[in-house]
C-alpha cells in the first residue's frame, strides 16, 4: 500500500485549485482518497497529472474512474449530527466514505454493488 499524501492540485486550465489527499501510485499518477467538489473529483478516482513550476499538480487525464456511485445534497440543519452519523456509521458498513464540506455539504461514496438506499434514510429522518 502507497502513502497517503496531501497534494495541490488544479484543473487542465488552471483556473480552479484545491488541495486534496491521494495515494501516489506512480510518478505522477494519483488515487482521489476524498472527493474534492470543484474538481469534479470523487474517492477512488485515478488521475494523471503534470507539475508546473510552483509544485502544483495539473490534472492532464483521468486514467481510471472512481468504483464508487457518488451522490451529493445539502443537510438539513434541523437534523442533528448523531442522527446523520447514524447513516454515516451505516454507509461505512456498506464499505463506503462520506464527507461533509462547508457544514452542509455531503458527499457519499458507495461500492457499486451496494444497495444501501441513502434517499429512503435520509427521508425518515425528514431530509
Amino acid at each position: 500500500m502507497n502513502t497517503i499524501i496531501e497534494i495541490d492540485v488544479c484543473n487542465p486550465k488552471g483556473d480552479i485549485r484545491a488541495s486534496i489527499y491521494v495515494e501516489q501510485i506512480a510518478e505522477n499518477r494519483f488515487r482521489a482518497e476524498e472527493n474534492e467538489l470543484f474538481l469534479e473529483l470523487t474517492k477512488g478516482t485515478e488521475f494523471e497529472t503534470e507539475t508546473d513550476e510552483n509544485g502544483i499538480y495539473k490534472i492532464i487525464r483521468i486514467t481510471k474512474t472512481s468504483e464508487y456511485n457518488t451522490q451529493t445534497f445539502l443537510l438539513n440543519l434541523g437534523i442533528s449530527e448523531a442522527e446523520y452519523r447514524v447513516i454515516g456509521d451505516e454507509i461505512i458498513k456498506q464499505g463506503g466514505y462520506w464527507q461533509v464540506d462547508f457544514g452542509g455539504i455531503a458527499t457519499v461514496n458507495l461500492p457499486k454493488n451496494s444497495t444501501l438506499n441513502i434517499d429512503a434514510l435520509l427521508k425518515r429522518l425528514g431530509q
